[in-house]
């Protein structure tokens, strides 16, 4: 998302040309996708009102250019937020290099499900709590002004080419969805934008070396619509990015309480 803007860039082109080609970091977010299962009657979700709320990221190695992976994805929690407030959705999925088993990425995602709130009310049927207890806290960016910032274009069309990812959610594509959804048009993938802050963060701090990206972890805090400019402002203190993204044209913080190790 972005790599490959200057395709005279030769740090941009060994993630796009074949020769001696290097996998992003932040594609370790889509391999393994396990579908949009939240969309099945058996799930009882209200997929509709689903929302990507945050989302982590560690690296235990360097991604392979090419391979075959194994992805293995649960359910970690499910927190009622209250009637009318919507529940939180907590996954976790582990990719493994299929060659060799090694475990490559772990991920995990917060969901938020903003018609499925209140089922904990009369709690459960064996008087058991039926929530679980909440995500870490966020964490809290510095003060001050940023160090760095860059500023990152999007296309029109980019979530009809990040779709070519496997996440065929019509939210994305379809404008009748994203209208019953609660938006204007069809909005940018939630992971888009977080591969946009990849890049900046390998472009900015890891001299296009995917081996020094470890760790992100971020909120998605609003929608970011498809054609806008992404603004990345980092701080760096030793071997922690703290970061949060915004729309310029709308002045709005669509990425927050951004956090990043780097090797």
């Amino acid at each position: 998302m972005g790599v490959g803007a200057d395709p005279l860039d030769e740090n941009q082109l060994k993630f796009v040309y074949e020769k001696n080609l290097q996998a992003m970091p932040t594609m370790a977010n889509v391999l393994g996708y396990p579908g949009l299962w939240i969309r099945e009657p058996a799930a009882g979700i209200d997929w509709q009102k689903v929302l990507h709320g945050e989302q982590s990221m560690r690296l235990h190695k360097p991604l392979p250019a090419a391979g075959t992976i194994i992805g293995r994805t649960r359910v970690t929690g499910v927190i009622d937020k209250g009637p009318g407030k919507g529940a939180l959705l907590l996954q976790q999925r582990e990719i493994f290099d299929k060659a060799n088993g090694a475990l490559l990425a772990t991920l995990e995602a917060v969901t938020f499900c903003r018609g499925d709130g209140g089922f904990s009310t009369n709690g459960g049927a064996d008087g058991k709590q039926v929530s679980d207890p909440p995500p870490a806290p966020a964490h809290e960016l510095p003060k001050g002004e940023p160090q760095i910032v860059c500023d990152m274009p999007t296309l029109p069309q980019m979530a009809l080419i990040y779709r070519l990812c496997s996440d065929r959610h019509p939210m994305h594509v379809d404008p009748a969805t994203a209208k019953a959804s609660g938006f204007p048009r069809p909005i940018l993938h939630g992971l888009g934008t977080l591969g946009i802050a990849g890049y900046a963060l390998l472009k900015s701090y890891c001299d296009y070396d995917p081996a020094k990206f470890r760790f992100l972890r971020l909120r998605f805090s609003a929608p970011v619509f498809p054609g806008e400019t992404i603004r990345m402002e980092m701080w760096k203190n030793g071997a922690v990015v703290s970061f949060r993204a915004r729309v310029v044209e709308r002045d709005i913080v669509v990425l927050n309480n951004g956090y990043a190790e780097i090797g």
